[in-house]
């Protein structure tokens, strides 16, 4: 992981399967890996537009290295174990609302979420 410290997020986010809401999640566990690594990732001078893009880039070509061309300049010591929570809360743009945070689409046997995950399936090549 010190070649790559970023690259696992990217798997991460490919193989997750669904199509909204894990960005959170995939940082805290990529937090607790990195920190047993040795290193962590100062998300508060990170810009959610260049992550995000440089995210959808990893996320078109996996293991590239593009999301680590991206992240490693944010590669700090590791955060203490208590304080990794709060350095995902920090990370700019994804404060959000709360009201906004556990919206359902609805359920997989609906046709338009049906539809979102085909359409999610096409644009990462597996029809």
């Amino acid at each position: 992981m010190a070649a790559k410290p970023v690259e696992v997020m990217g798997y991460l986010a490919y193989g997750h399967p669904f199509l909204d809401g894990n960005g959170r999640t995939i940082m805290v566990v990529h937090a607790v890996l990195a920190q047993r690594a040795g290193f962590s990732i100062d998300w508060a001078k990170t810009d959610k537009s260049a992550y995000l893009l440089a995210l959808t880039k990893e996320l078109a070509k996996p293991g590239k290295g593009l999301l680590d061309d991206y992240l490693k300049p944010f590669v700090v010591e590791p955060v203490a174990y208590e304080r990794m929570a709060d350095t995902v809360i920090e990370v700019p743009g994804l404060a959000g609302g709360l009201k906004d945070a556990n919206v359902v689409l609805g359920k997989t046997s609906q046709p338009e979420v049906q539809a979102r995950y085909q359409q999610q399936k096409i644009s990462r090549g597996a029809t």
